[in-house]
């Protein structure tokens, strides 16, 4: 699988930590930054992320910042992206059963390393449910 990565400076460390995480499954890591725990604004490193799986370059994003919550956020507002915060592996599994996310966002403040690792895998490994689901689905897209 193509996975795009992102984050702020907050969530740099996990960043890295999931790439390799991911790199060693056999997946194919595109980070595109930031490179270092320097102050940024969050969203110029997480819009591309979102606008990259929305244009299918990427088949899934995941994106990280200190809470998550504002990666989430501006994730959220590129059309044809569902990104899932996720704070427990049950939340990564919901969020791609019944919602279809093509992203999740992590908070590293929120989260110890071995719940994000987790949290991953179950988001790359759930799929969607569909069915009941897909009513739901085309109405959020269509927001």
């Amino acid at each position: 699988m193509k996975i795009a990565l992102g984050s702020d400076h907050a969530g740099v460390r996990y960043k890295q930590q999931i790439g390799d995480y991911l790199k060693s499954l056999g997946h194919e890591v595109h980070d595109l930054g930031p490179f270092s725990e320097e102050p940024v604004d969050y969203p110029l490193f997480i819009r591309p992320v979102a606008e990259r799986v929305a244009d299918g370059e990427f088949e899934r994003g995941i994106v990280l910042g200190g809470s998550g919550n504002g990666e989430a956020i501006v994730a959220n507002r590129v059309p044809g992206i569902r990104c899932g915060l996720c704070w427990n592996v049950e939340s990564a599994k919901l969020t791609r059963e019944h919602n279809n996310a093509n992203m999740i966002s992590l908070g590293q403040r929120m989260v110890d390393e071995a719940t994000a690792l987790a949290i991953v895998k179950t988001f790359l490994d759930t799929p969607f449910e569909g069915g009941r689901h897909e009513r739901r689905i085309k109405l959020i897209d269509a927001v």
